[in-house]
């Protein structure tokens, strides 16, 4: 049987052991993307962290007994708008962005979830949920809106550790003068015209967004389930309602046990965001990098933790994986990995911990048996690198470099060249020209080689 797993819950915000609420099915709810634009870097760390999660699991308690629920929400203002500004139909945009999300999806190598529901697929279980929480008194109608009102659950904040007066102060809560209290939030609201809209006993409208994660976690995990996770900024007000509304709607007295949530991204220690003007889309790397460079560069701080992104960042990760690939090997048995390997994952997913453990493991096979290189390569495949052939993953860097091997051995005989008549000046300009463009040349024994640095 595998380590035992500890996670640091935000609900308490201590470390944890890991005690599911039944070994034979663990339920697991991420919240995926609002599909109004493509992912950007910021949203691809919350899917390797859960993909990580998930192999955790999986690795002890086996693939059957684990139900990873990632959602697709499809209807939302900031789609509403964006299907405006680019004048094309909601369904056709949530059609488009849901695509390209799952590519970036393999492009970063991520497996996917055991279900992925639609928000619109759930629209008559949303309604359902409203009724309920009206006739318990936690909902109330005012001009065709319904709201949950906050003050009815007592155990409000719990989750972000914080008095609801400071939960408001803090953050920026949607104004209305429909509401009876400022920190109260929609469940339903009226569709306009040429909006998408639904009947229900409210009239035609649409849900509120953190509706829609509770009732997709109970079609698919019940009411109450093992691990909720997603990014820090959904702590307040996203989790925080979904408790609420959902605790009231079921009459339970958890929602979800284990409550895992990411750090942010920055550029420059700024947060990665649209209103900073610093978003890099995970689409504008697949011309450059192969996916394990951004998944490797994902994993290199733990979750918990800001992670800064610079190009030195990913500099560094390609030169790893460069390395690593020098002892690749098809794997012809299977191996076993030693616990001792796996203990920085089980211990709150500390992947740099674990990356420690591959740079030994990469010093032990680089010089080692087919035994040692079997058990690196494992360990690599195990969160998700080294998962591409040699060739595919020299065919990145190919598709990146302008020169073609003839054109490159023509600039490597313009510096033998230049060295025989000691030109040394523009040889170390030849040199350094194509380092720039991503070739390393090495001399040895009177002979120059290359190779894709």
């Amino acid at each position: 049987m595998a380590e035992d797993i500890f996670l640091t819950n935000s609900l308490g915000g201590n470390k944890e052991i890991f005690v599911p609420k039944n070994d034979k099915s663990i339920g697991m709810y991420v919240c995926g993307p609002t599909v109004y634009d493509d992912p950007h870097i910021g949203n691809a760390r919350p899917l390797v962290v859960f993909d990580i999660l998930f192999k955790i699991l999986k690795n002890k308690y086996g693939l059957s007994s684990i139900n990873y629920v990632r959602n697709i929400t499809d209807i939302d203002d900031k789609i509403i708008s964006a299907s405006i500004e680019k004048k094309i139909s909601i369904n056709d945009l949530t059609s488009e962005i849901t695509k390209n999300f799952h590519n970036d999806c393999i492009y970063l190598k991520c497996e996917a979830p055991t279900n992925e529901p639609k928000a619109t697929d759930n629209i008559k279980l949303m309604i359902e949920m409203i009724v309920k929480l009206e006739k318990k008194g936690f909902a109330y109608l005012n001009n065709n809106h319904v709201y949950f009102e906050v003050k009815k659950f007592s155990d409000y904040g719990n989750l972000s550790n914080k008095r609801l007066d400071e939960l408001i102060a803090g953050s920026r809560v949607e104004i209305s003068e429909l509401k009876k209290n400022p920190e109260d939030f929609i469940l339903w609201k009226p569709s306009v015209e040429n909006e998408p809209s639904w009947d229900s006993p409210w009239g035609k409208g649409r849900p509120g967004w953190h509706l829609e994660c509770s009732v997709m976690s109970k079609r698919y995990l019940g009411d109450e389930f093992d691990i909720h996770g997603g990014g820090r900024d959904l702590i307040f007000p996203h989790h925080e309602n979904e408790i609420a509304q959902s605790r009231c709607a079921n009459d339970s007295s958890t929602f979800a046990k284990y409550w895992i949530h990411n750090g942010f991204i920055t550029m420059s220690k700024e947060k990665m965001s649209k209103s900073q003007g610093n978003i890099l889309k995970i689409k504008d790397f697949k011309n450059k990098y192969n996916g394990q460079v951004l998944r490797l560069a994902l994993l290199s701080s733990h979750y918990r933790q800001s992670l800064d992104w610079n190009d030195k960042l990913i500099s560094d990760c390609e030169k790893i994986l460069n390395k690593w690939y020098t002892v690749y090997t098809s794997p012809n048995k299977d191996v076993d990995l030693p616990s001792e390997i796996l203990a920085p994952l089980n211990d709150d997913l500390n992947t740099p911990g674990y990356i420690t453990n591959l740079h030994s493991l990469y010093n032990k096979a680089s010089n080692g048996t087919d035994t040692d290189k079997l058990i690196f390569m494992k360990a690599c495949n195990f969160i998700g690198l080294l998962s591409d052939t040699p060739d595919e993953w020299l065919k990145t860097k190919k598709n990146t470099i302008s020169l073609s091997d003839e054109e490159i051995k023509s600039k490597i005989n313009q510096r033998n060249k230049a060295r025989a008549e000691k030109k040394y000046e523009l040889a170390d300009k030849i040199r350094q020209d194509l380092f720039d463009m991503g070739i390393l040349i090495e001399d040895k024994d009177g002979t120059t080689t290359w190779k894709f640095r």
